[in-house]
């Protein structure tokens, strides 16, 4: 009995010390970049009582949680890892909420996803179908953007869900990932393109025209100048990089230009504002997941919409 005490106590032992919510969210706000007087300003306090906040939180840890630097104070390594821990606490105690809500009002409220482009297009839309029927009261928030920018959203609460990859720079520990599906590309031109005509397109042809594409670094760039050089092809003429795929299709549609897209999003635009060349050089971005984060318990309507995204299959383009 006494060892399981004693191991109890050591779980406890920033509760039994005094460590409160205010420390939490003080410590949450500085992780995610902000200096002592915004995190104060965002607390509703006067940065006086956040710097008092922050030397009980170190008291209470037993350790210095930030330094000095010449832009302000930044955490150490100790502040970061109680900070991350900080913020993972307030995402349930927020989701605690939320699905309080929802049991008193059945599956309502609001569910927060985020995608990248390709998946939001393939399983987002008939998802949302699905979910407008089985969950009329619900209020579905979407944000697309890259994976890096999504998983970010996540760790901050502002995301429950994430159609995504797992960024170089993040621990794979951080999240919980349910892998779906690879991300096949086309290559799209304008309608009447001189490309659209030609009775056996060879993949060199392409290289004749300027090509648009997101910036170097990017996977969409670096997975096409790949498969460019496997197949014995020069890089192409980039004229303009973007990662807005509406910004390349209007381009495409007022050039010449060759751009890849995901092919969700190719065949849903196809025949009006593109078209999709008749050639398939196996271009192919990584395989995408379904990410929360790790052991975070989801609402229920969450789960549900969780749910939804994983069952969805690709139908024809727009939504009922």
């Amino acid at each position: 009995m006494g060892t399981y005490q004693n191991r109890d106590e050591s779980a406890d032992r920033l509760l039994r010390r005094g460590l409160k919510l205010g420390h939490l969210q003080l410590l949450a706000l500085l992780e995610r970049g902000c200096q002592l007087g915004m995190a104060a300003e965002a607390l509703g306090i006067a940065q006086p009582a956040a710097s008092r906040l922050l030397s009980e939180a170190e008291r209470i840890a037993g350790c210095p949680l930030r330094r000095r630097d010449g832009r302000g104070i930044q955490l150490t390594a100790e502040g970061v890892a109680l900070a991350r821990r900080a913020g993972r606490v307030i995402g349930e105690l927020n989701d605690a909420e939320r699905e309080l809500s929802e049991i008193a009002a059945g599956l309502s409220g609001e569910v927060r996803i985020g995608a990248v482009t390709g998946p939001a297009m393939d399983r987002v839309l008939p998802a949302l179908r699905n979910a407008r029927l089985s969950m009329p009261k619900l209020r579905i928030q979407i944000e697309v953007g890259n994976s890096g920018e999504l998983a970010e959203a996540l760790l901050d609460g502002r995301l429950d869900l994430a159609l995504a990859r797992l960024p170089d720079d993040r621990s794979a520990t951080l999240f919980d990932v349910t892998p779906l599906s690879d991300e096949p590309v086309a290559l799209v031109v304008r309608p009447g393109h001189r490309l659209l005509s030609m009775p056996e397109l060879a993949p060199a042809d392409l290289l004749d025209y300027d090509w648009i594409l997101p910036a170097r670094g990017t996977i969409l760039h670096d997975t096409v100048q790949d498969r460019l050089e496997r197949l014995g092809l020069p890089a192409p003429r980039v004229g303009v990089t973007t990662s807005s795929f509406l910004l390349t299709l209007a381009l495409v549609q007022r050039s010449n230009a060759v751009a890849p897209l995901a092919r969700a999003v190719a065949s849903r635009f196809a025949g009006g504002a593109c078209a999709i060349l008749p050639i398939d050089l196996g271009i192919s971005v990584l395989p995408y997941g379904l990410m929360t984060r790790a052991g975070a318990a989801l609402p229920r309507a969450a789960q549900r919409m969780a749910e939804l995204l994983v069952q969805a299959v690709p139908d024809a383009p727009g939504i009922d």
